[in-house]
């Protein structure tokens, strides 16, 4: 080892933006060949379904073909039996909708081909199909992100929520926090009584903080519970404050294990101005407030919201799995809510 050039300030820095670009071009050459394999894999499907129309091959042709292909490219998974009818139905599913269209086409390679099964075969209508093609390449969401989300029906549950957003903020602002919030909000990895209160409610949320943020969506940084907020010798406390790294602003969280109450959105409208007036500085956007409720009435909602000035979305919160009402729920500890917060995995 030559330590005097290891030890070189000028060799240390250009070996370390080379590394960077080495990187980059490893990156690169698997986006490129994933580009490639599925651009091969969509004309591989086309071929199997014009040849299973017009040739009179029988009903063993895609067996023959995993075997011959697979005895000519061992090293290749890609011809397994399994896989080639996961090609045919792939390309089946976007073409009766999709045609030609080289632009539709081009968003099917950008994602790994994982990615494109699950779609696929979780996926009822190209719309749906073409959402989560979009999100994952937006997000840049592993497969099993992917599958969380379709398995959590976000299609349907995006930018749902009722709010006062076009009112209350600029766009394209407006559109893009409107499509942060989902209604409703699915907290199935929690396990409380069917009669639990905010506390228990808030307790469980931060002790499985982690899918907690995942359920929110991308963009989300956690800040605080209860989040003391002093006022000319007074002192409020927010449920959960975050901020949104896409949005550029404070998110204000209160939950409530009831139905809505149209008082619910004026305390909120409170925390959001008090944060607005404390926290937030010249480079971030409008504070966002998100009411999360047991149940509401969408009608009561409309009203609520109407004259209210600051930015506030209202979303229900379901929980499939209720204990009877006799247990109490397993309460963190402080020590396991701090473990959790620092980085600890469940």
């Amino acid at each position: 080892m030559n330590e005097a050039l290891t030890q070189d300030k000028t060799y240390s820095i250009w070996l370390k933006e080379l590394k960077q670009k080495v990187r980059l071009v490893q990156i690169k050459a698997a986006v490129k060949v994933n580009s490639e394999l599925l651009q091969f894999y969509w004309e591989l499907g086309q071929d199997i379904v014009d040849k299973q129309k017009n040739a009179k091959w029988g009903d063993g042709f895609l067996k023959q073909l995993s075997i011959d292909l697979s005895s000519e490219f061992p090293d290749m998974k890609g011809f397994s039996l399994s896989n080639l009818k996961y090609i045919k139905q792939w390309y089946l599913f976007y073409s009766q909708e999709i045609g030609k269209s080289q632009q539709a086409v081009g968003q099917l390679v950008q994602i790994p081909w994982g990615h494109n099964i699950a779609i696929v075969s979780k996926c009822k209508n190209l719309d749906e199909a073409l959402f989560y093609i979009q999100k994952t390449i937006q997000n840049n969401w592993s497969r099993s992100v992917l599958i969380h989300h379709v398995e959590s029906n976000l299609f349907k549950r995006e930018g749902k929520a009722i709010t006062n957003f076009k009112a209350t903020l600029p766009e394209p602002q407006s559109d893009l926090a409107r499509e942060t919030l989902k209604d409703p909000y699915k907290f199935d990895f929690l396990t409380l009584t069917e009669k639990h209160n905010e506390k228990e409610l808030e307790n469980a949320l931060i002790n499985h903080v982690t899918k907690f943020l995942l359920e929110l969506g991308a963009g989300f940084s956690y800040i605080g519970r209860q989040y003391k907020l002093e006022i000319a010798g007074d002192e409020f406390f927010i449920d959960l404050l975050f901020y949104h790294v896409k949005l550029h602003c404070y998110v204000v969280v209160e939950l409530k294990s009831v139905k809505f109450k149209p008082d619910f959105a004026g305390k909120l409208n409170f925390y959001v101005s008090a944060v607005d007036g404390i926290l937030k500085s010249e480079q971030d956007n409008a504070t966002i407030g998100i009411l999360i409720c047991k149940s509401k009435n969408d009608t009561v909602e409309e009203y609520a919201l109407k004259d209210v000035h600051k930015p506030i979305g209202v979303s229900e919160y379901i929980i499939t799995k209720n204990l009877p009402d006799e247990f109490k729920s397993s309460l963190p500890s402080i020590e396991e809510i701090e473990a959790e917060l620092s980085g600890g995995e469940e």
